[in-house]
């Protein structure tokens, strides 16, 4: 069941998602050359501390995990999609990461994702990046009321396809709230004008994930959470929580 929020709910959600952009902007600033992972998490911790705020991720357990995920931030390297668990691995000139945050603060989740380079940018991973934030820029635009679900899914697939990047079969974005995953879902691909009509008080975290080298298929990692390409080629996330309003979608994940 869809929760609809009202406006000073949004507004309670709009200072925890503050607190995920400052997460990522901390990550990425922290984000070197031999920086490890779990540095990384570490660095995501100390914000939410200072914010007095929670962690939606740690300790999170959905049906397919065979552990309780372990960090705050999930740290997702080159072949890497999504639900990369923070190790003790040391970035490296030319390493992909995508960092995914969340954050709690008064009974409220926020959710958002970056990916960056590290140190010397290969051309086809800025490429790959910037796809990624265009394809969740258009996603966005086409969340306003009296659209559907798929509207939004069909503009992010269209971006991503058009490049030549694989999506990943099954995985997309979700319904926000009191909880980190609400309904509904939110596909990356979909045709226009079929689902969910969208209404003034959904929130959802819409989240393009790109395969540079333009297959769907994925695996699972024997961490249980990790899913990488099966080409093994690069991929990228991007993601904000939006609050669906009659003023127009509003990123609830920026600083």
């Amino acid at each position: 069941m869809v929760q609809l929020k009202t406006d000073s709910s949004i507004e309670a959600m709009r200072d925890t998602g503050r607190v995920v952009a400052q997460l990522l902007t901390a990550a990425r600033e922290a984000a070197k050359v031999g920086v490890s992972l779990r540095e990384l998490d570490e660095v995501a911790r100390g914000v939410l501390r200072e914010a007095g705020a929670g962690s939606p991720f740690l300790g999170y357990r959905p049906h397919f995990a065979p552990t309780p995920f372990p960090g705050v931030v999930c740290t997702s390297v080159n072949d890497a999609i999504v639900h990369g668990i923070p190790t003790d691995y040391r970035l490296r000139d030319g390493d992909l990461v995508s960092v995914d945050g969340g954050a709690t603060l008064g009974g409220w989740a926020g959710d958002s994702a970056i990916s960056l380079t590290v140190g010397r940018a290969r051309p086809e991973d800025t490429r790959l990046i910037e796809t990624a934030f265009a394809a969740l820029d258009a996603g966005i635009a086409a969340a306003v009321v009296g659209n559907r679900i798929g509207d939004i899914a069909h503009a992010i697939g269209t971006v991503c396809r058009t490049a030549g990047y694989g999506i990943p079969e099954g995985f997309g974005g979700h319904g926000i709230g009191r909880a980190m995953h609400e309904d509904p879902g939110v596909p990356n691909e979909g045709r226009p004008g079929r689902g969910m009509v969208l209404r003034h008080g959904m929130v959802l975290a819409i989240e393009p994930m790109l395969i540079a080298g333009g297959r769907d298929e994925f695996y699972a990692d024997r961490d249980g959470w990790t899913l990488r390409s099966t080409d093994g080629s690069r991929a990228a996330h991007a993601e904000h929580t939006v609050a669906i309003t009659h003023e127009g979608p509003r990123i609830l994940t920026a600083l």
